[in-house]
């Protein structure tokens, strides 16, 4: 079994404290069989595989527009209005 610290705030700590007495447990029972019942109801984590990458834009008009392609473009019109000058 692994030792750890944490910091509880006052009345959170009193509150778990009276609950381990009714029980007739120590604080640390308390707190891991809680920590066992929060684990139990999250979903499972699993590692994603696939790197991450940049998602897919929404172009005007509602379609998708991926970056790489629209990228040129962009570029040909920062071009244009810093050559107007």
């Amino acid at each position: 079994m692994l030792r750890t610290q944490i910091q509880l705030p006052e009345p959170l700590f009193q509150r778990l404290k009276k609950i381990a007495e009714l029980r007739d447990w120590s604080v640390a029972e308390l707190i891991r069989r809680g920590m066992e019942t929060y684990v139990q109801t999250c979903p499972e984590l699993t590692e994603s595989r696939e790197p991450w990458t940049m998602p897919v834009l929404r172009g005007s008009g509602g379609h998708r527009a991926d970056p790489a392609v629209i990228r040129p473009e962009i570029e040909a019109i920062l071009h244009r209005y810093k050559t107007k000058d």
